[in-house]
């Protein structure tokens, strides 16, 4: 009997050509999605003859209800080594097996700098003004040597974040709960005090944590005024972290210089959407981890997880627990 496996949210139109697909000729029929479905009933009928789906991180919620309704699904892989939108315990109750893929830490690490770069020296500005015939240099940018980066989160990404802002000349702080000052010098950086220690003091910070219920609104209102007013914020991590009602009053407001964000709480992102048009935001639509390489390790690990379960023998499961 041959299997059915739909492939979730392949926007780019190349999970197919990115590896190869062909151990499961004959055994298994692949189709790709290439556009989000947030219609709940929509997706379930799109799934419905599916025993096996292939998730893009975690664009789409599989959670108890949904679960419940897609009784076929029995093999259930996430891009990633972690999910937080899959209902892990559910998935086990209804037999549905969870399997991940390796994924690098470095694009996101690349994007981050990519923002902070574009922030410091205008560049979308600029090379608006340079495409359409506008004024010859019309800002000053922000040098990064001599200035302060503070990163919320040290562990694989920001730790390497720190490495190129130490590369830059600035001095890198970082802060997280848990986070002790011999962990700190060990990444070449300096343990901020506190919170708030950090961000009084940074130029630029970049959100590096994961979203929790500890995270969850870690950057409120009194966290962002205590920001300087010529300060950056960038959230490559998770939107929830950052209080969006405030951000928003934080960017109209003067409260900060702008913000680089690869993240937002509605992915993709409405088109009425004010983080589209205010001109102190820097925005990319979640492209942290969309890299060949990694787009390469995500459907080719996909490809094995999925030969692996056929033959009885499930790699890289993720449990509860």
């Amino acid at each position: 009997m041959t299997l059915h496996c739909a492939v979730l949210d392949d926007y780019q139109g190349v999970a197919l050509s990115l590896a190869d697909w062909s151990p499961l000729v004959g055994r298994v029929e692949v189709r790709t999605l290439r556009e989000h479905i947030t219609d709940r009933d929509d997706l379930v009928a799109d799934l419905a003859d599916c025993e096996i789906v292939v998730a893009m991180r975690e664009r789409t919620p599989f959670d108890a209800d949904l679960l419940r309704r897609l009784p076929r699904l029995r093999l259930l892989v996430t891009t990633g080594m972690r999910n937080a939108s899959i209902d892990l315990a559910a998935a086990a109750a209804q037999g549905v097996t969870v399997c991940g893929t390796a994924s690098s830490p470095t694009p996101t690490v690349e994007l981050t700098w990519a923002l902070i770069l574009g922030l410091a020296r205008h560049i979308t500005t600029e090379n608006r003004a340079l495409r359409e015939g506008g004024p010859w240099q019309s800002t000053v940018g922000q040098d990064l040597h001599g200035r302060t980066l503070g990163l919320l989160g040290l562990g694989r990404i920001g730790t390497q974040v720190a490495r190129v802002g130490t590369a830059f000349g600035m001095e890198v702080l970082a802060w997280s709960e848990n986070l002790t000052a011999e962990r700190a010098a060990d990444a070449g950086v300096r343990l901020a005090e506190s919170k708030e220690d950090l961000l009084r003091h940074s130029d630029f910070v970049s959100v590096h944590l994961v979203l929790s219920d500890r995270t969850r609104g870690l950057l409120g209102e009194p966290e962002l005024r205590a920001m300087r007013p010529h300060a950056y914020l960038v959230n490559t991590s998770r939107a929830a972290i950052v209080d969006r009602t405030a951000l928003l009053r934080a960017l109209r407001d003067g409260w900060i210089a702008g913000a680089g964000l690869d993240v937002f709480e509605t992915e993709p992102l409405p088109a009425d959407d004010p983080l589209r048009s205010l001109p102190n935001v820097l925005a990319t639509p979640h492209l942290g981890y969309v890299t060949e390489r990694n787009y390469r390790a995500f459907h080719a690990q996909a490809v094995e997880d999925i030969t692996a379960f056929l033959a009885g023998t499930p790699i890289r499961q993720l449990t509860d627990g």
